[in-house]
């Protein structure tokens, strides 16, 4: 499996139910899209280059495994399927421990894409500085 990295751990309160006493979706996405972020920003920096302002654009293949109960301790681990010209695309596993095993709860794909404020509004922009060219086309070395 590609290298995973624990972008986020929280405890889960009972101001996170749903009618049922289990733990809202909504919360759990909202947690994987900050998870998402937090894998993609590392996924960027640690290629050494400047992380740009990231925007979420997609939450795809979203699967409620099992319920999240009040007081699970839940980590979210995410690990880079793609980094494409203006996008990245970050997988994001959430689980807890109980009884001493690791259970998968949820799991998503999220893509992110790189913008930047311009003039005329936002625009999406490389994730990796692009070479210089000279006057002749070339890239400059």
């Amino acid at each position: 499996m590609a290298d995973r990295y624990l972008a986020l751990k929280t405890v889960m309160m009972p101001r996170d139910t749903n009618p049922q006493g289990t733990i809202f979706g909504g919360v759990l996405l909202s947690q994987i899209d900050q998870a998402g972020a937090i894998g993609a920003r590392w996924e960027i920096s640690r290629r050494g280059v400047a992380v740009p302002v990231l925007v979420t654009v997609a939450m795809n293949r979203v699967e409620f495994h099992q319920p999240v109960l009040v007081g699970d301790v839940v980590s979210y681990w995410t690990h880079l399927l793609r980094i494409g010209r203006t996008s990245i695309t970050m997988h994001v596993d959430v689980e807890v421990e109980r009884d001493g095993q690791i259970v998968k709860v949820t799991e998503a794909d999220v893509v992110y894409v790189a913008i930047a404020e311009t003039a005329e509004g936002r625009r999406p922009v490389p994730i990796f500085p692009q070479p210089a060219n000279d006057d002749s086309g070339r890239t400059a070395t």
